[in-house]
């Protein structure tokens, strides 16, 4: 039996069909490529808030999406390593944090976009041509506020009055470390505090650091923001503990892990708006032409818990300015 499809139906037949088929493609799952330098437990937060910003922005693991990570674990000499495998892996856009993870990223690919989801001074490290037009292959969210040293080792000496000797821990591979570290050393002046910098450069470099402290007479400490630092927090929050030196950080993970205070960019606002960027490159935006956001939430938090185990008493006055009090 033939069936006879008239001239007018045929036209609509061929399109329903081309409809279908495309309607029957599977749409194109976007890989996303992540470079840490700290290990996966340290970075937690941060990535869940990365997370929870795609998935607002209607982004589904495994449906449209899906995210490889690599973590230097402290080892900065991975990065190489670890950013050509997520080239390898044909990433469509490969997000990064820190100076040194960045710079690896760059040297592994021109084409692929990179952001850059907490970076010190890109311009200042040579990754971008300006924060309002980066150029290249790279764009992001800076953190890049060296004043912020200077504010932290104020909110230190208000803290805890009697301190005159701050030992201070940085790694000087790290370029936005080395101007953290200027801008410390002239708000110590201001304040009549002895800095004793001691340098972390490897993994190895900690245990020698904390003795050297001890030797020095510290009474109190100042890690500055770094992957390879923030990569030992654990043991710089036990080597605090076990002496009973006040501390303040960088980043609000050492509070939340036990540490004393910390002043700090929102670093989850921070990560939930990389996702923004994410999704304007992956609907077709050029990094180049996507300016570079810097912070614009703070955060000081206090932790009472372990202000009490080291026998410190924090004032009302203090207190107040808290944003955030673990109790």
């Amino acid at each position: 039996m033939k069936i006879k499809i008239h001239a007018y139906a045929l036209p609509a037949l061929i399109l329903a069909t081309i409809h279908l088929a495309v309607a029957q493609q599977p749409k194109k799952v976007h890989l996303i490529g992540v470079l840490v330098g700290p290990s996966s437990s340290f970075f937690s937060a941060r990535i869940d808030a990365f997370r929870g910003g795609l998935r607002d922005l209607g982004y589904v693991e495994g449906k449209n999406i899906a995210i490889e990570s690599r973590y230097a674990e402290g080892r900065e000499d991975r990065f190489p390593d670890l950013a050509s495998q997520l080239v390898r892996l044909g990433v469509d856009v490969m997000v990064t944090t820190g100076t040194l993870a960045t710079h690896a990223a760059k040297a592994a690919t021109s084409t692929i976009p990179i952001v850059m989801s907490a970076i010190g001074d890109p311009v200042g490290a040579g990754l971008v041509a300006s924060l309002a037009r980066p150029g290249g292959n790279i764009t992001g969210l800076a953190i890049f506020s060296p004043e912020l040293s200077g504010k932290r080792l104020e909110l230190l000496k208000e803290s805890v009055p009697q301190i005159s000797r701050v030992a201070i821990l940085w790694n000087p591979f790290n370029a936005s470390a080395s101007l953290s570290l200027k801008e410390t050393q002239a708000a110590s002046q201001a304040l009549s505090l002895v800095l004793q910098v001691l340098e972390v450069r490897n993994t190895k470099d900690f245990e020698a650091a904390f003795e050297s402290a001890i030797r020095g007479r510290a009474d109190a400490l100042f890690p500055i923001n770094d992957g390879l630092v923030n990569a030992h927090y654990k043991e710089i929050l036990e080597f605090a503990g076990k002496n009973r030196l006040p501390a303040i950080y960088a980043v609000p993970e050492y509070p939340d892990a036990g540490g004393l205070m910390s002043y700090a960019p929102n670093y989850t606002d921070h990560y939930r708006r990389t996702a923004a960027y994410v999704d304007k490159i992956l609907k077709g935006a050029k990094p180049a032409d996507l300016p570079v956001e810097q912070p614009i939430k703070f955060e000081f938090i206090i932790n009472i818990k372990a202000a009490k185990a080291i026998g410190l008493t924090i004032t009302p006055n203090v207190l107040a300015r808290a944003d955030k009090v673990i109790r």
